[in-house]
């Protein structure tokens, strides 16, 4: 499994039959970034049940593909052009958790 440091999620949806060729070109355009900065770009479909991962690993561009079988990934909301998320929010966000809940900090009005 591929272990990006950080990840950079392109947060409107994309078509998924796009390449390796595509992605990267959209990741120049929109961010201005070098898709082999080893930065890893997440990019998801309209329905929010597919994702992928590009990420150059210093040798080549990876381009990999995950589909959840219910349900759909958490995906941030639209307003950015991306998201960028720590290693642990990407692990719980490609296991289609829910991982704006789990990160959240309760309201300051709330008493234990």
């Amino acid at each position: 499994m591929i272990q990006p440091e950080q990840v950079f999620l392109l947060v409107t949806p994309v078509d998924m039959r796009w390449s390796i060729e595509r992605l990267s070109l959209l990741v120049q355009q929109t961010l201005g970034r070098s898709p082999c900065d080893g930065t890893a770009y997440g990019f998801t479909n309209r329905t929010y049940s597919r994702l992928k991962l590009l990420i150059w690993d210093g040798n080549g561009v990876w381009l990999c593909q995950r589909r959840l079988h219910s349900g759909r990934f958490h995906w941030p909301t639209l307003g950015e052009a991306t998201f960028t998320m720590p290693r642990e929010q990407w692990h719980w966000l490609v296991n289609g958790v829910d991982w704006q809940r789990l990160c959240a900090t309760p309201p300051s009005h709330w008493q234990v």
